[in-house]
């Protein structure tokens, strides 16, 4: 499995940014694909899910209502839209995959991208 993320980059407070995972290697169907952070000197952190299969999703309270994933079959790629974003907003991101539903640890995940920096300034 390979996961390529991008699509991060400096936004004002108050902004957009969308991530791209695209997801290769595999047929994903029976994935569950997630979104995890991790700002400067914090542990990794869960933002949220998808269920490749049926598209249902999950996302941690800190993003909740301004952040949405969502996938693109065709493309096997999976997106994080992210509206509303706030300094503390700011961390590299990373799209994971694995076909146990693992989630907000992120240890249990078991595929991983490179990670995308996205900077949120105040």
């Amino acid at each position: 499995v390979q996961l390529q993320a991008s699509g991060g980059g400096l936004v004002q407070a108050g902004g957009s940014l969308r991530l791209s995972c695209a997801a290769s290697g595999r047929t994903f169907s029976r994935y569950f694909m997630g979104w995890f952070r991790q700002a400067p000197g914090k542990e990794r952190e869960f933002v949220g899910a998808i269920t490749w299969s049926d598209d249902s999703t999950a996302y941690a309270d800190s993003v909740k209502g301004r952040f949405t994933i969502s996938r693109d079959i065709a493309k096997n790629t999976v997106y994080l839209q992210m509206n509303r974003l706030k300094p503390e907003d700011t961390a590299v991101y990373y799209c994971a995959a694995d076909q146990n539903y693992s989630g907000s640890g992120y240890r249990s995940w078991g595929y991983w991208g490179q990670g995308t920096l996205v900077t949120v300034s105040s």
